[in-house]
């Protein structure tokens, strides 16, 4: 039995003959009461109403009446109008799914049928057990030298992306779709511009990158339901090729508008916002999609994660930046000051930590990575002083070192690096010693 036949077996046995039906009983804004499905309708249950054209989804139950969120304005709907609870839908990622750019419920949005797996996946799906998962694995190579250096990646690790708007940060996300290191990539774009989803698969990627991607799109403009649910089906998709042994790269863009989505689904089901307008349970609804990536279980693959922020006025505080610098293995933050000057990619170095250091280094390659880190945070420091005119050599020999190298380690941290990570380190050495004279230690080929 072929796998298309299964997953043409697996549809045709899910089809229900009958179904419940409810009425509306109150309209308001976005969300419709219905009554007469409280018995038979469960939280996030879809229903449908036909006449109208119009989807939503159940958010809240009483003892009598059930809430739905509308996927769009209830234009046209009346007092008992009928409300058809649709069948559970299947979510069954499969190897076929390659290449191809879905929505959340797994339809195809590029014109060309496709069936689903044989096998349906829980988009909610808890994370592995924590005692079972595996370490952190080996250094990824990136394709730029500021990653392939002082702020390594290594296999299962999740890293934040923390940018405010028109900086690069989708420009970044999109080198490392095509150039990270990886047997398959995993793309959510949440909220995104319809425009931007269909250049990002056309051209981004193109023929040759989509070959090892899923591409899970759902536009600005469709509804909070199906905004949320990008980011659970994209990791769903990451989790099918993780269990097959599979080392994924899993890019999330951005988490940001996966909060807000739902922010107004909680709201709408009855949530008190608390955290600068985030409901309370936004804490556990990030954490649990962050904790899904990462390393699986013995002989399970890895799925690396870039979860990227939007930083509204480059607010590190504000909750959903917060709460995933709490819960990540690093962050990268691009700064706009650096991104204004021309400068590509934009991360503030300074600002920016992996927690995969010291392990995804060599000892010394941690201590020229302790030692660039030692002289960017004195220029830095004393940044202002210097563009002012009021340096005077000589003061400082920490500072005065600085001054020399941070043109150079400035023009090395924009670099496209074609070379592996170890290329990249002998190049950073090259330069602390052209500059600053000898070094005591070892380069970072040594034992």
């Amino acid at each position: 039995m072929t796998a298309d036949f299964k997953a043409l077996q697996q549809a045709l046995g899910a089809m229900q003959m009958a179904r419940p039906v409810g009425r509306v009983s109150e309209i308001g804004g976005n969300t419709l009461q219905l009554k007469g499905l409280a018995r038979d309708a469960r939280i996030g249950d879809r229903i449908s109403m036909r006449c109208r054209r119009l989807g939503g989804e159940i958010v809240q139950i009483d003892r009598d009446e059930a809430v739905v969120l509308l996927d769009s304005a209830p234009d046209g709907v009346a007092l008992d109008d009928r409300a058809v609870l649709s069948a559970k839908r299947a979510f069954a990622p499969a190897d076929h799914w390659l290449g191809r750019l879905i929505d959340p419920d797994g339809n195809p949005l590029d014109g060309r049928p496709m069936l689903p797996g044989p096998r349906a996946a829980d988009v909610l799906r808890a994370p592995p057990p924590a005692s079972a998962r595996r370490p952190l694995g080996k250094r990824l190579e990136t394709g730029l030298a500021a990653l392939n250096t002082i702020l390594p990646v290594v296999e299962g690790q999740r890293l934040g992306l923390f940018a405010g708007s028109g900086v690069g940060k989708s420009r970044l996300l999109e080198h490392l779709a095509r150039h990270m290191q990886a047997d398959v990539v995993v793309v959510a774009l949440v909220g995104e511009r319809g425009r931007e989803v269909n250049e990002f698969v056309t051209r981004t990627l193109g023929s040759e990158g989509m070959r090892r991607a899923v591409v899970v799109a759902a536009t600005s403009d469709q509804s909070a339901l199906l905004r949320r649910r990008c980011a659970w089906s994209a990791i769903a998709v990451a989790e099918h090729f993780r269990d097959q042994g599979r080392n994924v790269l899993f890019l999330a863009d951005s988490v940001t508008r996966f909060a807000e989505a739902h922010r107004e689904i909680a709201v709408a089901g009855g949530e008190a916002p608390a955290l600068r307008g985030f409901p309370p349970s936004v804490t556990a609804t990030i954490t649990g999609l962050c904790e899904r990536a990462g390393p699986g279980t013995a002989g399970q693959g890895y799925i690396t994660a870039i979860f990227s922020v939007l930083v509204a006025g480059s607010d590190m505080d504000e909750p959903v930046a917060d709460i995933l610098r709490g819960v990540l293995d690093g962050h990268v933050v691009l700064d706009r000051a650096i991104a204004e000057r021309g400068r590509y990619p934009a991360i503030d170095v300074g600002r920016s930590v992996s927690r995969s250091l010291p392990d995804a280094a060599s000892p010394p390659e941690n201590l020229l990575i302790a030692e660039t880190r030692r002289l960017l945070g004195a220029y830095e420091r004393s940044e202002v002083l210097i563009k002012a005119g009021l340096y005077v050599e000589g003061s400082d020999a920490t500072l005065d070192q600085a001054v020399k190298v941070w043109p150079e380690l400035d023009a090395f941290f924009s670099r496209v690096e074609p070379g592996n990570a170890r290329d990249s380190f002998n190049r950073l050495e090259l330069i602390l010693r052209r500059v600053l004279g000898p070094r005591d230690r070892g380069g970072p080929g040594a034992a």
